[in-house]
């Protein structure tokens, strides 16, 4: 990701790569202290210049990076940000699950419990790094930190609320979602 932001140029292609992860924590530059670490554990930290406190990624989360050159359009990073957060909402919509976006404590929220976190990092005019949406994956490591820097915060995901919805559904809507943004612009 890094790599190809910094060798862009006006006639690299824009990508949104959706992926897993195995087992590891990441925090922004701002985001690591010692204190959102509650437990020794065997899981790895990796530090990264995205926003945002520390999270965990794991199998069953869906993870997207938007590797996109925000020059080539005429939005600006807040509105472009406010569609990924309406291209989740609307895929949780789509799902039963009545979801809303937090200010505050900025995410993605079902009864005050968090169910995607964003962080974000643009370069050179390019925004990379994305989003976390729990699917159906282990959350007992959130218990290990202090997700996202906000001590008492509940995570969630969406197999919590309706274990019929399978990975691939929730993959499928969101791409779904995504390919009806990107087509009007």
């Amino acid at each position: 990701m890094y790599e190809y932001t910094k060798h862009r140029n006006c006639f690299t292609k824009d990508q949104i790569w959706f992926t897993e992860h195995y087992p590891v924590f990441t925090t922004g530059p701002t985001g690591y202290k010692k204190d959102y670490l509650l437990k020794n554990n065997t899981i790895p930290v990796f530090y990264s210049n995205r926003g945002g406190k520390i999270t965990y990624h794991g199998p069953g989360q869906q993870i997207i990076y938007f590797l996109v050159d925000l020059k080539r359009y005429e939005f600006s990073f807040r509105i472009f940000v406010t569609a990924v957060i309406d291209i989740v909402l609307n895929t949780l919509k789509r799902l039963k699950i009545n979801a809303y976006f937090n200010r505050k404590n900025p995410g993605i929220y079902v009864k005050e419990k968090k169910i995607c976190s964003f962080g974000f990092r643009i370069i050179k005019g390019c925004l990379l790094h994305g989003i976390a949406l729990n699917i159906q994956m282990n959350l007992h490591p959130f218990s290990l930190i202090v997700p996202c820097g906000i001590k008492n915060i509940v995570m969630t995901q969406v197999f919590n609320i309706n274990p019929n919805i399978t990975f691939n559904m929730v993959k499928n809507i969101l791409i779904e979602e995504m390919l009806f943004f990107f087509k009007k612009i």
